[in-house]
């Protein structure tokens, strides 16, 4: 009897909603789309003026007080428009694939009262002050989306979410350290990105070997060869939550002799 093949088991990594309020806790680029196209309202992706994703999934939205999509969550049935809000994250440094993945949250959209409206910009203010958020009121409008489903896709997969996974779930301990981190690592310590092609395939070592991200659970490469663009991960011994932490699982991938003389005393 011959037995069957053992699948390849991938390094551990955040799980999808964690993963999904990383990249909603970093907010990135976001576009809006109508679920419908309707006749009252534009069908192209409409970029907001401010954007902020909220713990339970719900996002604020500010548009101006006569865009199109405005006019239409007021006329639209119970004062809510179907649309789907496209979060994009964007790698730190400069790739020629930039995009490392996409969370799309889908809901009803409807505009807030002014008393509300104050209120929810006071809020995001507290923990993202901008300038814009004074206009509520005086030119710009307002929204709220309430989720009704989340998609992530990215190199893990694609996975679908309802909006208590995401709100449960905690952003990875490293979102906001990332991103000046990898681009540390990349314009100052490029020889140790390239000690750690010894962990890469052969076939990749070839390539240019760039910071791709980071989380809890390890670090992400992306090598851009002539064949594409090819993600690895590569696995810390242990997850970690702090920058010390870190620090010793970055010597531990790169060999470093001085850690491999403290293990060997402890």
């Amino acid at each position: 009897m011959t037995e069957a093949p053992t699948s390849v088991r991938r390094p551990p990594a955040p799980n999808p909603a964690e993963r999904a309020k990383t990249i909603a806790t970093r907010n990135g680029p976001a576009t809006i789309m109508p679920t419908q196209q309707r006749a009252d309202c534009e069908a192209e992706r409409v970029v907001p003026v401010l954007h902020h994703v909220h713990h339970s999934g719900s996002v604020s939205i500010l548009l101006p007080d006569e865009h199109p999509m405005v006019r239409t969550s007021r006329q639209a049935q119970r004062g809510e428009l179907g649309v789907m809000v496209e979060l994009a994250d964007h790698a730190p440094v400069d790739l020629r694939e930039p995009i490392r993945g996409l969370l799309w949250i889908t809901g009803w959209l409807r505009p807030l009262t002014a008393v509300s409206a104050r209120a929810r910009a006071v809020s995001i203010a507290e923990q993202r002050p901008d300038h814009r958020l004074l206009d509520v009121g005086h030119g710009m409008t307002l929204l709220r989306l309430t989720p009704a489903s989340l998609v992530l896709a990215d190199a893990e997969g694609t996975h679908s979410l309802r909006p208590h996974m995401f709100s449960a779930a905690p952003p990875d301990p490293f979102h906001d350290y990332e991103a000046e981190w990898l681009r540390h690592l990349e314009s100052d310590h490029s020889d140790v990105v390239e000690q750690l092609a010894q962990h890469l395939p052969a076939g990749l070592r070839g390539g240019r070997i760039r910071p791709l991200g980071l989380d809890r659970f390890g670090l992400r490469l992306r090598i851009e060869a002539d064949s594409g663009d090819h993600d690895v991960r590569l696995a810390f011994s242990k997850s970690v939550d702090s920058p010390p932490q870190l620090a010793a699982e970055l010597r531990r991938l790169v060999g470093c002799p001085f850690l491999r003389q403290q293990q060997r005393g402890d």
